[in-house]
Protein backbone atom coordinates (compact mmCIF):
# COMPACT_ATOMS: atom_id res chain seq x y z
CA UNK A 1 0.00 0.00 0.00
CA UNK A 2 0.92 3.55 -1.11
CA UNK A 3 1.90 6.30 1.36
CA UNK A 4 1.12 9.98 0.54
CA UNK A 5 3.67 12.00 0.56
CA UNK A 6 3.85 15.24 2.58
CA UNK A 7 3.52 18.24 -0.17
CA UNK A 8 7.01 20.17 0.83
CA UNK A 9 6.51 23.25 2.22
CA UNK A 10 3.21 22.72 3.58
CA UNK A 11 2.23 22.42 7.26
CA UNK A 12 -0.24 19.47 8.19
CA UNK A 13 -3.02 21.63 9.94
CA UNK A 14 -5.23 19.63 12.63
CA UNK A 15 -8.17 21.57 13.86
CA UNK A 16 -11.31 19.57 15.07
CA UNK A 17 -12.45 22.15 16.98
CA UNK A 18 -13.58 24.25 13.50
CA UNK A 19 -14.01 20.78 11.77
CA UNK A 20 -12.24 21.86 8.98
CA UNK A 21 -10.70 18.70 6.83
CA UNK A 22 -7.39 18.49 4.91
CA UNK A 23 -9.88 17.16 2.44
CA UNK A 24 -11.60 20.15 2.19
CA UNK A 25 -8.40 22.39 2.39
CA UNK A 26 -7.61 20.84 -0.99
CA UNK A 27 -10.24 21.06 -2.92
CA UNK A 28 -10.34 24.59 -2.67
CA UNK A 29 -7.34 24.85 -3.88
CA UNK A 30 -7.96 22.98 -6.96
CA UNK A 31 -10.76 25.19 -7.43
CA UNK A 32 -9.09 28.24 -7.29
CA UNK A 33 -6.42 27.15 -9.53
CA UNK A 34 -9.03 26.50 -11.69
CA UNK A 35 -10.45 29.46 -11.66
CA UNK A 36 -7.32 31.33 -12.31
CA UNK A 37 -6.38 29.29 -15.52
CA UNK A 38 -9.55 29.89 -17.33
CA UNK A 39 -9.09 33.63 -16.89
CA UNK A 40 -5.68 33.88 -18.52
CA UNK A 41 -7.45 31.83 -20.88
CA UNK A 42 -10.05 34.08 -21.80
CA UNK A 43 -10.11 35.56 -25.97
CA UNK A 44 -8.97 39.09 -26.43
CA UNK A 45 -7.42 39.62 -23.56
CA UNK A 46 -4.04 40.82 -23.09
CA UNK A 47 -1.54 39.74 -20.70
CA UNK A 48 -1.78 43.16 -18.72
CA UNK A 49 -5.58 43.21 -18.72
CA UNK A 50 -5.65 39.96 -17.04
CA UNK A 51 -2.82 41.12 -14.37
CA UNK A 52 -5.14 43.94 -13.30
CA UNK A 53 -8.34 41.74 -13.50
CA UNK A 54 -6.27 39.15 -11.25
CA UNK A 55 -5.91 42.46 -9.16
CA UNK A 56 -9.18 43.66 -8.96
CA UNK A 57 -10.27 40.52 -8.03
CA UNK A 58 -7.69 40.01 -5.26
CA UNK A 59 -8.58 43.70 -4.37
CA UNK A 60 -12.29 43.18 -4.21
CA UNK A 61 -11.99 40.00 -2.43
CA UNK A 62 -9.33 41.72 0.63
CA UNK A 63 -11.80 44.09 2.10
CA UNK A 64 -10.41 47.37 3.06
CA UNK A 65 -11.03 48.87 6.44
CA UNK A 66 -11.46 52.70 4.50
CA UNK A 67 -14.66 53.23 4.63
CA UNK A 68 -16.14 54.10 0.62
CA UNK A 69 -17.01 57.77 0.38
CA UNK A 70 -20.64 58.83 0.56
CA UNK A 71 -21.88 61.44 -2.48
CA UNK A 72 -21.97 64.90 -1.16
CA UNK A 73 -25.91 66.05 0.12
CA UNK A 74 -26.45 69.43 -0.18
CA UNK A 75 -28.25 70.99 3.02
CA UNK A 76 -31.50 72.39 2.79
CA UNK A 77 -32.97 74.90 5.03
CA UNK A 78 -36.30 73.75 6.17
CA UNK A 79 -37.80 76.66 7.88
CA UNK A 80 -38.91 76.51 11.31
CA UNK A 81 -42.45 77.32 12.51
CA UNK A 82 -43.31 80.69 13.82
CA UNK A 83 -44.52 81.01 17.57
CA UNK A 84 -46.91 83.30 17.94
CA UNK A 85 -46.92 85.07 21.50
CA UNK A 86 -50.01 84.18 23.32
CA UNK A 87 -52.94 86.85 22.79
CA UNK A 88 -53.13 88.55 25.57
CA UNK A 89 -55.78 88.16 27.97
CA UNK A 90 -59.09 90.48 28.58
CA UNK A 91 -61.20 90.56 31.46
CA UNK A 92 -64.72 92.56 30.56
CA UNK A 93 -66.25 94.63 32.80
CA UNK A 94 -70.21 96.11 31.55
CA UNK A 95 -70.83 99.54 32.83
CA UNK A 96 -74.14 99.40 34.98
CA UNK A 97 -76.37 101.84 35.62
CA UNK A 98 -74.82 104.61 38.41
CA UNK A 99 -71.34 103.06 38.10
CA UNK A 100 -68.65 105.74 38.04
CA UNK A 101 -64.94 104.70 36.95
CA UNK A 102 -63.74 104.12 40.24
CA UNK A 103 -66.51 101.10 41.02
CA UNK A 104 -65.58 99.64 37.31
CA UNK A 105 -61.88 99.40 38.63
CA UNK A 106 -62.50 98.06 42.08
CA UNK A 107 -64.85 95.24 40.37
CA UNK A 108 -61.97 94.56 37.83
CA UNK A 109 -59.30 94.42 41.26
CA UNK A 110 -57.60 97.69 40.42
CA UNK A 111 -57.54 100.40 42.62
CA UNK A 112 -58.39 104.07 42.39
CA UNK A 113 -54.32 104.52 42.08
CA UNK A 114 -54.16 102.62 39.05
CA UNK A 115 -57.48 104.41 37.97
CA UNK A 116 -55.57 108.10 38.62
CA UNK A 117 -52.57 107.23 36.55
CA UNK A 118 -54.37 106.51 33.30
CA UNK A 119 -56.81 109.06 33.87
CA UNK A 120 -54.00 111.56 34.11
CA UNK A 121 -51.24 110.26 31.78
CA UNK A 122 -52.89 108.96 29.05
CA UNK A 123 -53.84 111.50 26.20
CA UNK A 124 -57.30 110.28 25.98
CA UNK A 125 -57.61 109.65 29.78
CA UNK A 126 -60.51 112.36 30.52
CA UNK A 127 -62.69 110.34 28.04
CA UNK A 128 -62.57 107.38 29.91
CA UNK A 129 -64.49 109.10 32.78
CA UNK A 130 -67.46 109.58 30.69
CA UNK A 131 -69.40 106.45 31.12
CA UNK A 132 -72.63 104.94 29.46
CA UNK A 133 -74.61 102.02 30.49
CA UNK A 134 -73.84 98.83 28.65
CA UNK A 135 -70.33 100.02 27.43
CA UNK A 136 -67.59 97.61 28.09
CA UNK A 137 -64.45 98.30 29.80
CA UNK A 138 -61.54 95.33 29.90
CA UNK A 139 -58.22 95.33 32.12
CA UNK A 140 -55.03 93.13 31.19
CA UNK A 141 -53.23 92.30 34.14
CA UNK A 142 -49.30 91.82 33.66
CA UNK A 143 -47.59 89.11 35.30
CA UNK A 144 -46.53 90.89 38.36
CA UNK A 145 -50.35 91.43 38.96
CA UNK A 146 -49.99 94.74 38.19
CA UNK A 147 -52.61 96.79 35.20
CA UNK A 148 -51.15 96.50 32.36
CA UNK A 149 -53.55 97.80 29.89
CA UNK A 150 -57.20 98.86 29.27
CA UNK A 151 -59.44 98.85 26.86
CA UNK A 152 -62.51 101.03 26.60
CA UNK A 153 -65.42 99.98 23.91
CA UNK A 154 -67.65 103.66 23.69
CA UNK A 155 -69.48 101.72 20.68
CA UNK A 156 -69.33 99.20 17.56
CA UNK A 157 -67.46 102.07 15.62
CA UNK A 158 -64.96 103.29 18.47
CA UNK A 159 -62.76 101.77 21.07
CA UNK A 160 -59.76 103.59 23.08
CA UNK A 161 -56.94 101.47 24.37
CA UNK A 162 -54.51 102.20 27.10
CA UNK A 163 -51.08 100.69 27.72
CA UNK A 164 -48.80 101.26 30.07
CA UNK A 165 -45.41 102.40 29.65
CA UNK A 166 -43.03 103.52 32.08
CA UNK A 167 -44.78 105.17 35.10
CA UNK A 168 -47.85 106.14 33.13
CA UNK A 169 -49.74 104.76 30.09
CA UNK A 170 -50.31 106.26 26.04
CA UNK A 171 -53.32 105.55 24.89
CA UNK A 172 -54.44 104.50 20.88
CA UNK A 173 -57.84 105.74 19.56
CA UNK A 174 -59.50 103.83 17.08
CA UNK A 175 -62.59 104.55 14.51
CA UNK A 176 -63.47 101.82 12.44
CA UNK A 177 -64.88 103.19 8.99
CA UNK A 178 -68.27 101.91 8.18
CA UNK A 179 -69.57 100.40 4.65
CA UNK A 180 -71.92 103.20 3.60
CA UNK A 181 -74.43 101.51 1.12
CA UNK A 182 -77.56 103.69 -0.81
CA UNK A 183 -80.78 102.98 -0.44
CA UNK A 184 -84.43 104.41 -0.90
CA UNK A 185 -87.87 104.09 0.63
CA UNK A 186 -91.27 105.16 -0.23
CA UNK A 187 -94.53 105.82 1.93
CA UNK A 188 -98.28 107.08 2.02
CA UNK A 189 -99.52 108.43 4.88
CA UNK A 190 -102.73 106.80 6.24
CA UNK A 191 -103.05 107.64 9.56
CA UNK A 192 -99.76 109.47 10.60
CA UNK A 193 -96.36 110.34 9.17
CA UNK A 194 -94.44 108.75 11.62
CA UNK A 195 -96.46 105.17 10.89
CA UNK A 196 -96.02 105.88 7.20
CA UNK A 197 -91.91 105.92 7.81
CA UNK A 198 -91.93 102.95 9.89
CA UNK A 199 -93.75 101.21 7.57
CA UNK A 200 -91.45 101.91 4.71
CA UNK A 201 -88.35 100.80 6.88
CA UNK A 202 -87.11 104.14 8.15
CA UNK A 203 -85.59 104.71 11.18
CA UNK A 204 -87.15 107.94 13.65
CA UNK A 205 -83.98 109.92 13.55
CA UNK A 206 -84.24 109.87 9.52
CA UNK A 207 -88.04 110.62 9.85
CA UNK A 208 -87.35 113.23 11.83
CA UNK A 209 -84.37 114.53 9.65
CA UNK A 210 -86.52 114.38 6.18
CA UNK A 211 -89.15 116.62 8.77
CA UNK A 212 -86.72 119.25 9.42
CA UNK A 213 -85.15 119.19 5.76
CA UNK A 214 -89.14 120.58 4.64
CA UNK A 215 -90.19 121.78 7.73
CA UNK A 216 -89.76 125.61 6.29
CA UNK A 217 -92.24 125.00 3.62
CA UNK A 218 -94.36 121.83 5.92
CA UNK A 219 -95.98 122.13 8.93
CA UNK A 220 -96.00 118.64 10.12
CA UNK A 221 -98.28 118.91 12.61
CA UNK A 222 -101.43 120.89 10.86
CA UNK A 223 -100.25 120.08 6.76
CA UNK A 224 -100.22 115.86 5.91
CA UNK A 225 -102.90 114.23 5.10
CA UNK A 226 -104.40 110.93 4.23
CA UNK A 227 -103.20 109.68 0.67
CA UNK A 228 -99.80 112.34 1.43
CA UNK A 229 -96.75 110.45 -0.27
CA UNK A 230 -92.60 110.95 0.30
CA UNK A 231 -89.67 109.28 -1.20
CA UNK A 232 -86.45 109.22 0.13
CA UNK A 233 -83.03 108.15 -0.83
CA UNK A 234 -80.45 107.78 1.77
CA UNK A 235 -77.48 106.37 3.11
CA UNK A 236 -77.20 103.35 5.53
CA UNK A 237 -73.39 102.67 7.46
CA UNK A 238 -72.52 98.70 7.78
CA UNK A 239 -70.27 97.16 10.46
CA UNK A 240 -69.52 93.55 9.90
CA UNK A 241 -72.43 93.05 7.87
CA UNK A 242 -75.41 94.71 9.93
CA UNK A 243 -76.38 98.03 9.83
CA UNK A 244 -74.90 100.20 12.37
CA UNK A 245 -76.65 103.69 11.93
CA UNK A 246 -78.28 106.00 9.82
CA UNK A 247 -76.16 107.84 7.12
CA UNK A 248 -76.80 110.88 5.27
CA UNK A 249 -80.37 111.94 4.08
CA UNK A 250 -79.25 112.27 -0.29
CA UNK A 251 -82.27 113.52 -1.58
CA UNK A 252 -85.92 113.34 -0.79
CA UNK A 253 -89.84 114.46 -2.16
CA UNK A 254 -92.74 115.19 -0.33
CA UNK A 255 -96.12 115.46 -2.07
CA UNK A 256 -98.96 117.54 0.75
CA UNK A 257 -102.24 117.93 -0.87
CA UNK A 258 -101.25 117.44 -4.36
CA UNK A 259 -98.53 119.88 -4.21
CA UNK A 260 -94.82 118.41 -4.47
CA UNK A 261 -91.43 119.29 -2.89
CA UNK A 262 -88.24 118.24 -3.81
CA UNK A 263 -84.50 118.57 -1.89
CA UNK A 264 -81.58 117.92 -2.90
CA UNK A 265 -78.19 117.87 -0.43
CA UNK A 266 -75.42 119.19 -1.93
CA UNK A 267 -72.02 121.06 -0.85
CA UNK A 268 -71.53 124.11 -2.93
CA UNK A 269 -67.39 125.26 -3.64
CA UNK A 270 -67.08 126.61 -0.16
CA UNK A 271 -67.53 123.17 1.84
CA UNK A 272 -71.17 124.57 2.89
CA UNK A 273 -73.63 121.37 2.79
CA UNK A 274 -76.86 122.32 2.75
CA UNK A 275 -80.44 121.23 1.04
CA UNK A 276 -81.91 122.98 -2.01
CA UNK A 277 -84.63 122.12 -4.47
CA UNK A 278 -84.22 121.35 -8.26
CA UNK A 279 -84.19 125.02 -8.86
CA UNK A 280 -81.01 125.39 -6.47
CA UNK A 281 -83.29 127.43 -3.85
CA UNK A 282 -82.59 126.86 -0.43
CA UNK A 283 -84.91 124.84 1.79
CA UNK A 284 -83.88 126.40 4.70
CA UNK A 285 -86.43 129.00 5.30
CA UNK A 286 -86.00 132.05 7.64
CA UNK A 287 -88.31 130.54 10.58
CA UNK A 288 -89.83 126.75 11.11
CA UNK A 289 -93.41 125.68 10.01
CA UNK A 290 -93.70 124.51 13.59
CA UNK A 291 -91.28 124.93 16.58
CA UNK A 292 -91.84 121.30 17.96
CA UNK A 293 -91.66 117.76 16.76
CA UNK A 294 -95.08 117.41 14.93
CA UNK A 295 -98.17 116.00 17.03
CA UNK A 296 -101.36 116.91 17.20
CA UNK A 297 -102.46 120.37 17.57
CA UNK A 298 -104.95 121.08 20.76
CA UNK A 299 -105.60 125.37 19.79
CA UNK A 300 -105.44 127.17 16.45
CA UNK A 301 -104.95 131.12 16.57
CA UNK A 302 -108.15 132.61 17.40
CA UNK A 303 -108.42 135.69 18.82
CA UNK A 304 -111.72 134.98 20.74
CA UNK A 305 -110.95 131.86 22.46
CA UNK A 306 -112.27 130.99 26.14
CA UNK A 307 -109.88 130.84 28.13
CA UNK A 308 -109.85 126.96 29.39
CA UNK A 309 -108.42 128.20 33.37
CA UNK A 310 -110.04 131.88 33.34
CA UNK A 311 -113.14 131.12 31.49
CA UNK A 312 -113.22 134.37 30.27
CA UNK A 313 -112.87 135.45 26.14
CA UNK A 314 -108.74 136.42 25.98
CA UNK A 315 -107.10 136.45 22.86
CA UNK A 316 -105.16 133.40 22.16
CA UNK A 317 -102.16 134.85 19.70
CA UNK A 318 -100.36 132.02 19.27
CA UNK A 319 -100.83 128.14 18.73
CA UNK A 320 -100.68 125.47 21.15
CA UNK A 321 -99.20 122.30 20.30
CA UNK A 322 -100.26 119.75 22.28
CA UNK A 323 -97.40 117.65 23.11
CA UNK A 324 -96.24 114.80 26.16
CA UNK A 325 -93.55 116.19 28.93
CA UNK A 326 -90.12 116.70 27.98
CA UNK A 327 -90.78 116.59 24.06
CA UNK A 328 -87.96 118.67 22.35
CA UNK A 329 -89.11 122.46 21.47
CA UNK A 330 -86.56 124.18 18.67
CA UNK A 331 -85.95 127.65 17.79
CA UNK A 332 -87.86 128.84 15.19
CA UNK A 333 -85.10 130.66 13.55
CA UNK A 334 -81.61 132.54 14.48
CA UNK A 335 -81.69 134.82 17.12
CA UNK A 336 -80.78 135.69 20.30
CA UNK A 337 -82.51 135.12 23.57
CA UNK A 338 -83.89 138.36 24.96
CA UNK A 339 -85.75 136.95 27.86
CA UNK A 340 -85.59 133.58 29.54
CA UNK A 341 -87.65 133.25 33.02
CA UNK A 342 -90.54 131.91 34.72
CA UNK A 343 -94.09 133.96 36.04
CA UNK A 344 -97.56 132.58 37.14
CA UNK A 345 -99.18 132.77 33.40
CA UNK A 346 -96.44 131.67 31.31
CA UNK A 347 -94.24 129.24 33.65
CA UNK A 348 -91.20 128.31 31.66
CA UNK A 349 -90.66 130.45 28.99
CA UNK A 350 -88.18 131.95 26.39
CA UNK A 351 -88.53 134.71 23.81
CA UNK A 352 -86.26 135.03 21.27
CA UNK A 353 -85.25 138.30 18.77
CA UNK A 354 -84.52 137.25 15.38
CA UNK A 355 -83.37 140.42 13.45
CA UNK A 356 -85.22 143.70 13.81
CA UNK A 357 -88.63 142.96 13.20
CA UNK A 358 -89.57 139.42 14.05
CA UNK A 359 -89.69 137.58 17.84
CA UNK A 360 -90.82 134.41 19.06
CA UNK A 361 -92.58 133.33 22.52
CA UNK A 362 -92.40 129.93 23.87
CA UNK A 363 -94.64 129.63 27.18
CA UNK A 364 -95.24 126.63 29.60
CA UNK A 365 -91.66 124.95 29.23
CA UNK A 366 -91.10 121.97 31.50
CA UNK A 367 -87.75 123.15 31.23
CA UNK A 368 -85.48 125.70 29.74
CA UNK A 369 -82.22 125.14 27.89
CA UNK A 370 -80.52 128.85 27.24
CA UNK A 371 -80.25 131.34 29.00
CA UNK A 372 -80.81 135.46 28.15
CA UNK A 373 -78.38 136.52 25.81
CA UNK A 374 -77.67 133.64 24.58
CA UNK A 375 -77.69 133.24 20.68
CA UNK A 376 -79.54 130.33 19.12
CA UNK A 377 -79.89 128.71 15.16
CA UNK A 378 -82.40 127.36 14.31
CA UNK A 379 -83.72 123.78 15.05
CA UNK A 380 -81.23 124.35 18.38
CA UNK A 381 -83.15 122.68 21.15
CA UNK A 382 -84.11 126.07 23.66
CA UNK A 383 -86.47 123.79 25.96
CA UNK A 384 -89.03 121.00 26.57
CA UNK A 385 -92.66 121.17 26.52
CA UNK A 386 -94.48 120.94 30.05
CA UNK A 387 -97.68 122.49 31.83
CA UNK A 388 -96.34 124.66 34.42
CA UNK A 389 -97.85 128.44 34.99
CA UNK A 390 -101.49 128.44 33.71
CA UNK A 391 -102.00 125.22 31.39
CA UNK A 392 -104.18 122.79 32.01
CA UNK A 393 -102.05 120.05 30.19
CA UNK A 394 -98.57 119.95 28.73
CA UNK A 395 -98.03 121.59 25.58
CA UNK A 396 -96.32 124.30 23.64
CA UNK A 397 -98.05 128.15 23.63
CA UNK A 398 -96.08 129.57 20.79
CA UNK A 399 -96.06 132.95 19.39
CA UNK A 400 -94.83 135.22 16.27
CA UNK A 401 -94.83 138.67 16.35
CA UNK A 402 -93.71 140.96 13.83
CA UNK A 403 -93.23 144.96 14.44
CA UNK A 404 -94.27 144.57 17.71
CA UNK A 405 -98.03 143.02 16.88
CA UNK A 406 -99.01 139.45 16.74
CA UNK A 407 -99.42 137.73 13.83
CA UNK A 408 -100.83 133.66 12.94
CA UNK A 409 -97.68 131.65 12.75
CA UNK A 410 -99.79 129.06 10.56
CA UNK A 411 -99.94 132.50 7.87
CA UNK A 412 -97.49 134.75 8.87
CA UNK A 413 -94.61 132.54 6.38
CA UNK A 414 -96.17 134.17 3.49
CA UNK A 415 -95.42 138.06 4.47
CA UNK A 416 -91.77 136.57 5.30
CA UNK A 417 -88.00 137.29 3.43
CA UNK A 418 -87.93 134.73 0.38
CA UNK A 419 -85.13 131.69 0.78
CA UNK A 420 -81.81 132.11 -0.80
CA UNK A 421 -80.65 131.10 -3.48
CA UNK A 422 -77.20 129.20 -4.93
CA UNK A 423 -75.37 132.31 -7.19
CA UNK A 424 -76.14 131.91 -10.64
CA UNK A 425 -71.87 130.73 -10.87
CA UNK A 426 -72.79 128.19 -8.64
CA UNK A 427 -75.58 126.27 -10.44
CA UNK A 428 -74.37 124.48 -13.51
CA UNK A 429 -71.94 123.02 -10.55
CA UNK A 430 -75.51 122.17 -8.42
CA UNK A 431 -77.31 120.67 -11.39
CA UNK A 432 -74.34 118.14 -12.30
CA UNK A 433 -74.22 117.33 -8.94
CA UNK A 434 -78.06 116.26 -8.53
CA UNK A 435 -77.98 114.74 -12.37
CA UNK A 436 -78.37 111.78 -11.09
CA UNK A 437 -80.22 111.58 -8.02
CA UNK A 438 -82.53 113.58 -9.20
CA UNK A 439 -83.41 110.99 -12.19
CA UNK A 440 -83.27 108.03 -9.38
CA UNK A 441 -86.19 110.21 -7.79
CA UNK A 442 -87.64 110.75 -10.92
CA UNK A 443 -88.25 106.75 -11.19
CA UNK A 444 -89.99 106.76 -7.53
CA UNK A 445 -92.26 108.96 -8.18
CA UNK A 446 -93.34 107.61 -11.31
CA UNK A 447 -93.04 104.09 -9.95
CA UNK A 448 -95.63 105.69 -7.08
CA UNK A 449 -97.72 107.28 -10.45
CA UNK A 450 -98.19 103.95 -11.94
CA UNK A 451 -99.31 102.36 -9.03
CA UNK A 452 -102.03 104.92 -8.18
CA UNK A 453 -103.03 104.63 -11.64
CA UNK A 454 -103.59 101.05 -11.21
CA UNK A 455 -105.28 100.71 -8.39
CA UNK A 456 -107.58 103.67 -9.33
CA UNK A 457 -108.70 101.31 -12.25
CA UNK A 458 -108.96 98.19 -9.91
CA UNK A 459 -111.71 100.35 -8.28
CA UNK A 460 -113.33 101.47 -10.95
CA UNK A 461 -113.58 98.20 -12.24
CA UNK A 462 -114.99 96.92 -9.32
CA UNK A 463 -118.05 98.97 -9.26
Amino acid sequence: MLTAKKPRGATAVRSERKGIQTSHIIAAGLSLLFIVTATLLLPGESPETNSKTVQTAQDSATPTPEIASQPTVEAIDIPTAEVEPPTPHWVEQTVRSGDNLSLVFNRAGFSDRDMYKVVNTAEHGRGLGKLYPRQTIAFQTADDGSLAAVRHVLSRQETVTYLREGDGYTSERVLREPEVRETWASGEIVSSLFIAGQEAGLSNNMIMEMAQVFGGVIDFVLDPRKGDTMHLIYEEQYLDGEKFDDGDLIAASFTNQGKTFNAYRYTDSSGTTSYYNEDGVSMKKAFLMAPVDFTRISSNFNMRRLHPIYKTRRPHRGTDYAAPTGTPVYAAGDGRVTKAGYTKANGNYVFIQHGERYVTKYLHLHKRRVKQGQRVAQNQVIGTVGMTGAATGPHLHYEFLVDGVHRNPRTVHKQLPKAKSLPNSELPRFQEAISGVSQQLASLQQAESRIAKASAASNSDAH
